[in-house]
């Protein structure tokens, strides 16, 4: 009997999956330059007991264990590991519960992120993290990511919006961590230990999150730059102005012309820079028309502000669109970095820069609010050895840039694989010592993830 026939007595017919051409499809996230390795099979649990027999089998016979949500990373998190079993969570979609006077919400990681927010919309209330992939990606992964979205400047990443997690540890134990209360202090705050963890340390079975009362009211604004220079006074104006955006994202001319390529949205593809931010609450209309002026002030060419429902989503939308028009253009590498927002210009700059030496193309689209952009490498052949080592020097340059400038190598998608060569220099000796000691007391075998997050 092999390791899997084992396994296969041990739970219901038809989670472990080994057909050939089913395992192809959970080999890889959407990181395009790292190459997958072959797994044994792909596993489905539909419950936290499915995945504490499957941990405790994987613990006695060493099996290497990849945790796998809807597949929507960027960094190689849930690539395929040569010998590994994926343990796909795809099937975990119940909302055990909705708390409308708490404003919580109980929820297993298969369940998408838009659909907790469509769960509660009638109750008056919304979810706050909303990552680009927000209508795909599931709350497994940007648990273990630590995802972020547009509305991170106001509403903080998906950390900020958990207050407890159900945990499968690798030897198979389930462990509960956090609570139903906005405040709790017991002992080590586990639960944001595992928030970002990447799958590295244990798999989520389910959160409790925390909900939002939907805002009164909310008005957006727009304002195109003719070159970089204005567009960072402009964003400095509005930083040091105390305005509370609930978004604030910004398009280069690559990402703008790109999107109208993909679907005439009437942008302006002669500007440098086009900033689309939003306010919510009762003052909503005169915040957007306090930031469009700002703009206006500082030298944008077309500065507008309005809370009619429609226009504000076409505007909304045509930032949406940004991921999904450099898809369809071919292989694309979306980056992610984060530098103190006052200085998003220098690094904007140094991006073309890179852009122009590597001869890659780059269009650089990003939450200016929190100083978060996503550089996205838009290739031609993925089998163009010469056109991976440039895009590959592409990476390393964005990520020495936004050290240099004070920031992080990510923001949001996390370290997964490719990052891995540039953490060190980040975090330092110290930091990844402390991280590996962590790892090997939860996992003394290291069969959860190895290789990805830290």
């Amino acid at each position: 009997m092999t390791d899997l026939d084992s396994l296969r007595r041990q739970l219901p017919v038809g989670i472990v999956v080994t057909d050939p051409d089913t395992v192809e499809g959970y080999r890889r996230d959407s990181s395009d330059l790292l190459h997958p390795g072959s797994p044994l099979a792909v596993l489905r649990p539909t419950s936290a007991l499915q995945v504490s027999t499957i941990m405790k089998w994987a613990t006695a016979t060493s099996t290497v264990v990849v945790p796998r949500g809807a597949g929507t990373g960027a960094s190689g998190g849930a690539t395929a590991l040569d010998g590994c079993v994926i343990v796909s969570l795809e099937k975990m979609t119940a909302i055990r519960d909705v708390d409308i006077a708490n404003q919580i919400v109980v929820v297993e990681p298969g369940v998408v992120n838009a659909d907790v927010g469509r769960a509660v919309a009638e109750h008056g209330l919304f979810y706050p993290p909303d990552p680009g992939s927000f209508e795909i990606s599931t709350i497994g992964g940007n648990l273990a990511t630590n995802a972020g979205g547009m509305r991170c400047v106001k509403y903080g990443v998906t950390r900020n919006s958990v207050l407890g997690l159900e945990v499968v540890l690798p030897d198979g134990r389930i462990l509960c961590t956090g609570g139903r209360t906005v405040k709790n202090v017991a002992g080590l705050d586990l639960t944001h230990l595992f928030v970002g963890s990447e799958g590295a340390l244990g798999i989520i079975t389910s959160a409790t999150l925390r909900l939002r009362p939907r805002p009164s009211g909310t008005a957006t604004f727009v304002a195109s730059f003719p070159d970089l220079e204005s567009g960072g006074r402009g964003l400095n104006a509005i930083f040091a102005s105390g305005a509370t955006p609930s978004i604030l994202e910004l398009m280069d001319c690559a990402t703008i012309n790109m999107v109208e390529d993909y679907r005439r949205m009437d942008l302006d593809r002669d500007a440098d820079l086009l900033i689309i931010g939003q306010a919510d609450g009762d003052a909503a209309l005169p915040e957007a028309e306090a930031m469009a002026a700002i703009c206006e002030a500082m030298g944008a060419d077309l500065a507008m502000a309005t809370d009619d429902i429609a226009e504000s989503e076409m505007f909304i939308q045509a930032r949406r669109l940004a991921g999904w028009a450099a898809m369809a253009q071919g292989p694309t590498v979306s980056e992610d970095v984060c530098v103190p927002r006052t200085r998003l210009v220098e690094l904007l700059e140094q991006i073309h820069d890179i852009s122009t030496e590597t001869r890659i193309r780059i269009a650089t689209v990003g939450h200016a609010g929190d100083g978060n952009v996503h550089p996205i490498l838009l290739l031609t052949d993925l089998d163009d050895e010469d056109e991976q080592a440039r895009a590959m020097d592409a990476v390393a340059r964005i990520c020495a840039a936004a050290l240099a400038l004070g920031g992080t190598i990510t923001g949001e998608h996390g370290v997964g694989e490719l990052k891995l060569p540039w953490l060190e220099q980040q975090v330092g000796r110290t930091s990844l010592d402390v991280q590996a000691s962590i790892k090997r007391a939860l996992d003394p075998l290291s069969i959860m993830n190895p290789g990805r997050g830290f």
